[in-house]
């Protein structure tokens, strides 16, 4: 009876030896196994993106939703302030060591003063800044090469016009200056009115003459001429440029001094004007007011039949120095140098890349585009002359304004943007 007892308590004990061994064994090859294991979690970041471009909210929700598709953690959210408030809303902003971790930088001096400041991140090295042209860069690289943002489109000014009015009264396409003004002439014995520009906002002086002016003082000439301190705006090509803006004034609208941008647009976008001398940003703009507007465009051409159109990188984007997700909002203008974001960016802000080489299905952005790389002249008083207190650029607009409420001659508006201009452009102080 004690053997059969200690037999039965050997098989029971091999038993739970071999229970225990089962589950040992179970447990190893469970652990082992790579699908089963539990992955570490990705860190999830939030960005908020500061611009002046209210319109384009819908727009950026496709281009964040296109870099989400490589990067799905890092959240974006597009806050953007009404254009004439922005400046202000981020500088009180940055000054408090706020503001969003990426903003819309504005070009060239203004944009730069914020980086002087030591609000702006620096992006030397960033990758994908090798394919922007140097031109492009030079928007928001300050004296000793550093690099604050990524362009992000280009703006040209030209001529655009109404193809059907064009064709109705057999005009055409003006090939030098003289025949440019004879149209204006032809258009307004028609009773027609030949440009839709107003002068209650001085931005649009200034707009208009970076368009017309090059053509009479002698386009990217003159230009390099003035930033090695060769000529300066007292030179009588310049004044002569200041002369043309008011004779231009006939062709207006009636009490033009009382129109700004909304006006201006309407009555181009209604076809009760046959010219609108403005920026390429405003082809989506006039299309979606007027879907049937036959919409055209002209380089302005000098007496010698030269053609310009008025270019400048219109904004960047950049990285607050205070923000505490500097590495994910650098992914994020990496994504800004694609290929990918450039065709999207052509596509639905139907606006010039500043990647080159990228192509729209819009025949009429795509001329532009050519015009842009093949007959550009640089907007000067967007891309040197933003300096002053107060600025060359924001007198020249006021001093147009009187002009044309003929409060001033076009000598004395020469002269004064001189005076103004010589207090801080080093060239003009040799």
């Amino acid at each position: 009876m004690k053997q059969k007892s200690k037999w039965l308590l050997l098989l029971l004990l091999l038993l739970v030896v071999g229970l225990v061994g089962c589950n040992t064994n179970e447990k190893i090859t469970t652990s082992a196994t790579p699908d089963n294991e539990e992955k570490p979690k990705t860190e999830e970041v939030s960005l908020t993106i500061g611009s002046w471009r209210t319109e384009d909210v819908a727009k950026y929700e496709k281009v964040i939703a296109l870099f989400n598709e490589q990067h799905p953690d890092i959240h974006v959210s597009f806050n953007p302030t009404k254009n004439t408030e922005y400046n202000t809303v981020l500088n009180t902003a940055l000054q408090a060591g706020e503001g969003p971790d990426i903003f819309h930088l504005r070009p060239y001096a203004a944009g730069l003063k914020l980086a002087e400041a030591g609000y702006v991140e620096k992006i030397n090295g960033l990758n994908g800044l090798n394919v922007f042209p140097e031109e492009a860069l030079k928007a928001s690289r300050d004296d000793q090469g550093n690099q604050y943002g990524v362009p992000i489109n280009l703006s040209s000014t030209q001529f655009f016009y109404n193809k059907k009015i064009f064709k109705d009264n057999n005009l055409e396409i003006p090939t030098t200056w003289d025949e440019f003004m004879a149209l204006n002439d032809q258009l307004l014995e028609k009773g027609i009115t030949p440009i839709a520009m107003g002068t209650k906002e001085g931005w649009l002086l200034s707009l208009l003459h970076g368009i017309v002016g090059p053509a009479v003082y002698g386009g990217n000439d003159f230009y390099q001429a003035v930033l090695g301190g060769e000529k300066d705006f007292t030179d009588a090509k310049f004044i002569e440029s200041i002369q043309v803006m008011n004779d231009l004034k006939k062709y207006f609208p009636a009490n033009s001094e009382g129109l700004g941008m909304d006006d201006i647009r309407t009555l181009f976008a209604l076809e009760d004007a046959a010219m609108f001398p403005l920026g390429s940003w405003e082809i989506p703009v006039v299309l979606e007011m007027n879907p049937d507007l036959d919409l055209g465009y002209f380089p302005i051409p000098s007496k010698e039949g030269n053609k310009t159109v008025t270019t400048w990188v219109d904004g960047s984007f950049a990285i607050n120095a205070n923000s505490k997700n500097k590495e994910a909002a650098k992914v994020f203008l990496e994504f800004l140098t694609t290929k990918e974001f450039g065709e999207l960016f052509v596509k639905e802000f139907s606006m010039i890349s500043a990647i080159p080489g990228i192509t729209s299905d819009d025949v009429l952005l795509n001329d532009i585009s050519h015009s842009t790389a093949n007959e550009a002249t640089p907007y000067m008083w967007v891309t040197n002359f933003t300096g002053g207190d107060p600025t060359t650029k924001s007198l020249l607009e006021s001093e147009l304004q009187g002009m044309y409420l003929g409060q001033v001659t076009p000598e004395e508006v020469a002269t004064k943007i001189q005076e103004n201009a010589k207090t801080w452009f080093t060239p003009f102080q040799k």
